[in-house]
């Protein structure tokens, strides 16, 4: 940022020529990595037949990218800041395009899941070099508010849009194209990497924190793992409980070597920052009632209302529509005006009033007049919520602590949406569990009996998820106290140790 403010701000005077260019480059990454957690969905059935899936194992196909995302991303931001973010980036590029192909021409379902738990590693290479290679790009507050309205529009709208392609290549073409799809979007961003990004050089004189590595890594993990087996086990079976446990040992472990480390992997004062704290808890509050309406209406639609996969992925079209309104037209025009909370507090009042209106649907559920109004307001809510939600987390940082503040950003995000799938999932089947079996009273009407179960638990659960976002609103409002970005100061050092 400019060391002095009066009036309008100005561009920074060495700033890039090409940096808006460049932006298209990292946006186009990260709706790559985004549009994977959900592009294989709509696939999934497609896929179980053709490899001979099992129902207990179908479900890695998800967890085994979101495990190992959600679990290195914090060694993933770490690596970026000691080789260079640029680099990483690269890196990260090529080896999610080779993880794509190699699932693409899968032959079982094994070498399907070791490819897509590739993905996810080279995901958390991926998603903090491009988090912050666009924070240190962008210094400018209004420049700023732009970049990361786009970016943060990929983030709330990515998963949405991740139906919508993976309905159309599913239905037009098959389900492998799920993946090869990657291919051509990472090498059009290598190609633009080398030609429009810059860096400033990695730290190659540090050492990385091995034993937070193993410990942090390890806790964050278990904890994924955790969550994706409660759906197939239940939540009281001894794995699940086991792996619950290791999560609050060596994260606890981990907290507490990183007060002693001499160079630490998640230098403790990124999240000691009143703000930033507040952001990254808000990303993940959001989150977890988000993936749990998708994972709903995706059934909801396909199941309940017999969709087809396009069909489905239309209908969440104007989700996606309202997202960009909300977070490019609303959020940006608005981040340097007002204070961050004042856009993430209504923000996600909008998107729980909009999981309250869901509650209300049936098995004959009218789409324009019950569920579009919901989805309207949920995207713009979101939209809202997530541009200064990126902003405001990743401003103020040393540029050698960036990729682990990105990283721990995403890593909110991504732990977010897999309590979400897990925790709501578990709610809805076992509420709809119950409910049939006080209700099956006439072997005549099973199947409407049944249809009507299904349904009610996804309302309960839809409810679980407004409330969460409740609960984001208030830790928003609470937490983040940050003033608008043209009253910041700038900051060349990390944000110092003390408790904003």
């Amino acid at each position: 940022m400019s060391d002095t403010w009066s009036g309008e701000p100005a561009a920074p005077t060495d700033a890039d020529p090409r940096r808006w260019w460049g932006l298209v480059v990292i946006a186009l990454a990260q709706l790559m990595v985004v549009l994977d957690a959900t592009i294989v969905n709509i696939a999934l059935p497609s896929a179980q037949r053709d490899l001979g899936m099992s129902d207990g194992n179908r479900q890695w196909v998800i967890t085994a990218y979101t495990l190992a995302f959600g679990g290195l991303l914090l060694l993933g931001g770490r690596v970026a800041d000691l080789v260079g973010r640029k680099r990483t980036f690269v890196i990260g590029l090529i080896g999610f395009a080779a993880a794509s192909a190699l699932g693409g021409a899968a032959a079982t379902p094994a070498m399907l899941f070791g490819a897509r738990a590739l993905q996810g590693v080279f995901a958390a290479l991926l998603a903090p070099s491009a988090l912050s290679l666009l924070s240190t790009t962008f210094s400018d507050p209004r420049e700023r508010a732009k970049a990361f309205g786009i970016y943060g529009t990929l983030a709330a709208s990515g998963a949405a849009a991740g139906f919508i392609v993976g309905g159309v290549l599913t239905e037009y073409l098959n389900w492998r194209w799920c993946l090869y799809v990657n291919i051509p979007f990472a090498v059009a961003a290598v190609i633009g990497a080398y030609t429009l990004l810059r860096d400033r050089p990695g730290h190659g004189d540090a050492r990385l924190d091995v034993p937070g590595v193993l410990l942090g890594c390890g806790g964050l993990v278990a904890l994924v793992y955790g969550f994706g087996e409660a759906q197939p086990r239940g939540w009281s079976d001894p794995l699940v409980l086991a792996l619950f446990a290791a999560a609050v040992v060596l994260l606890a472990a981990f907290v507490w070597w990183q007060t002693r480390a001499p160079m630490p992997l998640l230098p403790l004062h990124i999240i000691r920052d009143r703000n930033r704290a507040g952001c990254m808890v808000t990303m993940m509050l959001a989150v977890i009632g988000m993936f749990g309406m998708f994972l709903f209406m995706t059934y909801y639609l396909q199941v309940v209302l017999a969709y087809s996969p396009l069909l489905t992925g239309l209908a969440f079209l104007p989700m996606t529509a309202s997202i960009l309104t909300g977070s490019t037209q609303i959020s940006a025009r608005l981040l340097p005006r007002v204070g961050p909370r004042m856009l993430m507090v209504p923000g996600m009042l909008l998107a729980s009033g909009g999981m309250v209106i869901l509650t209300q649907m049936t098995v004959d559920s009218a789409y324009a007049s019950e569920i579009l109004p919901a989805l309207i307001l949920m995207g713009l809510g979101m939209g809202l919520t997530f541009m200064p939600v990126f902003s405001t987390a990743t401003a103020g940082v040393a540029p050698r602590d960036s990729g682990v503040t990105s990283a721990t950003v995403n890593t909110s995000q991504q732990i977010g949406g897999s309590i979400g799938t897990a925790l709501l999932n578990t709610i809805a089947t076992g509420t709809s569990a119950t409910y049939i079996a006080s209700h099956l009273t006439d072997p005549t009407r099973r199947a409407q009996v049944v249809r009507e179960g299904i349904v009610h638990g996804y309302t309960v659960a839809i409810w679980v998820a407004a409330g969460i976002m409740l609960l984001a609103a208030l830790v928003a409002g609470l937490m983040v106290t940050a003033k608008p970005p043209k009253h910041d100061t700038p900051a060349d050092e990390p944000v110092p140790e003390a408790v904003a």
